[in-house]
């Protein structure tokens, strides 16, 4: 089978054929471009679905991801980053084994294409060449034969006439000679150039056609073969990414089936832990009998002068409870000082004590009994939404103030998180201290070691140039391990006194008081003025506790201050240093809004804005007509 032997007179089928061949395999080389295009357009957008899902670093985002189900989840965008990958090497490996070699395979093909051609068409106009010159040699022919004949016609009608001279005559039969000597030669040169153009023809049709065809007929199974051998590496392409592409599928899978609900409830459970435990059950009132409230500790006690017995409910906030109250009252509910107050100093002068009088300081539980307080007080409520809507704000406020524990800045040793909280950081903070620990000893060892090299080999250095460094490590070291005890330290504290804060909750409040203790301890007092040394937190304008706004806060705004029952004056210096206490000093006057209910502590106030509690042997009481007949 042989395109010159079969298709010997289809020069012009086979030149479009070969063109429409060209025109498929370009058509072929952008296909696989705009696939090229896809797959990096994909991977794009595959990358950017990654990035945009990936979690923020330092950011609140990024601890979240500490859940199996978040990490399986984190895995999968890393995962799907490998997979966009994979997609833009098939788009690199198509670009270059299948786009790139076809481009230059069809420049190639068509010099070569129009190479054949050329010949094909230069052996064509070549024959016909040939067949021209063998018709004009042929008409040549004929012509002299015709004329010879004429010639020949002409002789014998004047050898005929009579009439004809002779000479015209012998004229006559010349040129009929000559005549017929012309195409006797015309002959001969016909029958030359017939048979040249016979051998030329044979070689045509027989030779060179074919062989010119052969090699178009080669070209053309030779596009055919590379376009099939360009489809396969396409296919060859994908299926080398293909395990690639599974083994991301796989750590997908695995990362799945890595998911531990157990162990994320578990997080979320050591993540957001207080170590509180829940209040305790409210008391029953009995509106059946008159309401003889018991004489309060708090600032909010009802014992007030000018004659009134009944709390400041009546008029606009008349059957309201008493949580529902300006705020800086109940900031002072919370923290007034309910431990025994400091005795007096030993002379009258201040200067007779070293320090001056100490503050009070607190019991274990102070802000215990505070918060009991506040969630068991009794007020006098008229209908039962009344009391939905005080246990609704005292639990909102018990919520907020703990989270703003757990999320805001606190001092060093973290005493005013809860107690969970503070152990986690605690542990967290000694592991970090460690490994800075052996990143400084590595470093001291690492000199140590070039030191001794350089004694060995002088040349290489001085032994003496690494020992200031040697000694900045060593102090770096020391002032690690120093902090490492002093965490320990407050870790072991955290670790050894919970438990017995519990319980001796349990044993004071009867119910479960210790997350109360613990969630309103926080908030209230320093290191420095607890015995137990945790829920603190340091003396700042800026750590007061704060009470969300509700929607009752415009019914209270127009709440009148306490009045002052009396005067009293400072007998004694007095440094308030806890929440809710006030800093007097001696010989000063000021209000009393609030005496003495055996405790040992009496309610002052210097300005509309300046009030707390003192000892009530720092300070000399006069109290109102009124005040004492009530």
């Amino acid at each position: 089978m042989s395109w010159g032997t079969e298709l010997w007179d289809q020069f012009d089928n086979l030149e479009k054929h070969t063109q429409w061949g060209i025109d498929v395999l370009e058509k072929y080389i952008k296909f696989v471009k705009e696939r090229t295009e896809i797959e990096l357009s994909y991977a794009k957008q595959l990358r950017n679905l990654s990035k945009k899902y990936q979690p923020k670093k330092n950011s609140k985002e990024e601890e979240e991801y500490r859940y199996t189900s978040t990490k399986a989840f984190l895995a999968t965008l890393n995962e799907m980053n490998d997979y966009a990958g994979q997609h833009e090497v098939i788009s690199e490996n198509m670009t270059s084994l299948i786009t790139g070699e076809l481009t230059r395979y069809v420049q190639e093909l068509k010099q070569e294409r129009k190479s054949h051609f050329h010949d094909g068409r230069k052996a064509q106009q070549h024959i016909e060449t040939c067949w021209k010159q063998l018709e004009a040699s042929k008409r040549r022919f004929e012509r002299d034969c015709k004329e010879a004949d004429r010639a020949q016609q002409y002789f014998e009608k004047m050898d005929a006439d009579i009439n004809v001279t002779k000479a015209d005559v012998e004229k006559a039969r010349q040129q009929a000679q000559l005549r017929h000597q012309m195409a006797e030669d015309s002959k001969a040169e016909y029958c030359s150039t017939l048979q040249k153009f016979n051998s030329e023809q044979h070689d045509h049709y027989y030779t060179h056609i074919p062989n010119i065809f052969q090699k178009i007929q080669e070209m053309e199974e030779r596009r055919i073969v590379r376009i099939g051998e360009s489809m396969k590496t396409f296919a060859d392409v994908d299926r080398q990414v293909i395990p690639i592409i599974g083994k991301c599928l796989d750590e997908i899978t695995k990362a799945a089936e890595s998911i531990d609900h157990k162990n994320d409830s578990q997080m979320v459970i050591e993540a957001f832990k207080s170590g509180f435990e829940p209040p305790g059950d409210v008391d029953f009132e009995d509106f059946t009998q008159p309401m003889k409230r018991t004489v309060s500790e708090s600032s909010l006690s009802n014992s007030r002068g000018d004659g009134k017995s009944e709390p400041k409910f009546g008029g606009k906030s008349k059957g309201k409870l008493w949580p529902f109250i300006k705020k800086n009252k109940l900031m002072s509910l919370l923290t007034s000082p309910h431990q025994p107050p400091p005795p007096p100093p030993a002379s009258a002068s201040p200067s007779a004590v070293p320090n001056g009088p100490q503050s009070p300081k607190q019991q274990k539980e102070p802000l215990s009994h505070r918060f009991n307080e506040f969630m068991t007080s009794k007020p006098k409520i008229h209908c039962f939404r009344s009391l939905k809507r005080g246990l609704s704000l005292k639990l909102i406020t018990l919520n907020t103030q703990v989270w703003s524990l757990i999320e805001g800045a606190g001092p060093e040793d973290f005493s005013n998180l809860p107690p969970e909280q503070r152990r986690k950081k605690l542990q967290q903070k000694v592991d970090e201290l460690n490994k800075d620990i052996q990143k400084e000893m590595d470093q001291r060892d690492a000199l140590t070691k070039m030191k001794d090299v350089y004694i060995k080999n002088p040349q290489m250095g001085d032994p003496a140039s690494v020992d200031h460094r040697l000694a900045e490590l060593g102090q770096n070291i020391e002032k690690l391990r120093l902090e490492v005890q002093k965490f320990e330290g407050w870790l072991a504290e955290v670790e050894g006194r919970l438990p017995m804060r519990t319980e001796q909750a349990r044993r004071q409040s009867g119910l479960y008081e210790a997350q109360n203790t613990s969630a309103v301890n926080s908030c209230a007092q320093d290191r420095e003025s607890s015995p137990d040394g945790s829920y603190t937190e340091e003396q700042s304008q800026e750590t007061e506790m704060k009470v969300p706004a509700t929607d009752f806060d415009d019914e209270f705004d127009d709440e009148e201050p306490l009045p002052t029952i009396g005067t009293c004056k400072a007998l004694y210096t007095f440094e308030g240093q806890n929440e809710g206490t006030i800093s007097v000093a001696e010989g000063e006057m000021l209000y009393v809004i609030e005496e003495d209910k055996g405790d040992g502590w009496t309610r002052i106030r210097r300005n509309e804005d300046e009030e707390g509690y003192v000892p009530t042997s720092y300070v000399e009481v006069y109290l109102d007509k009124n005040a004492k007949d009530s």
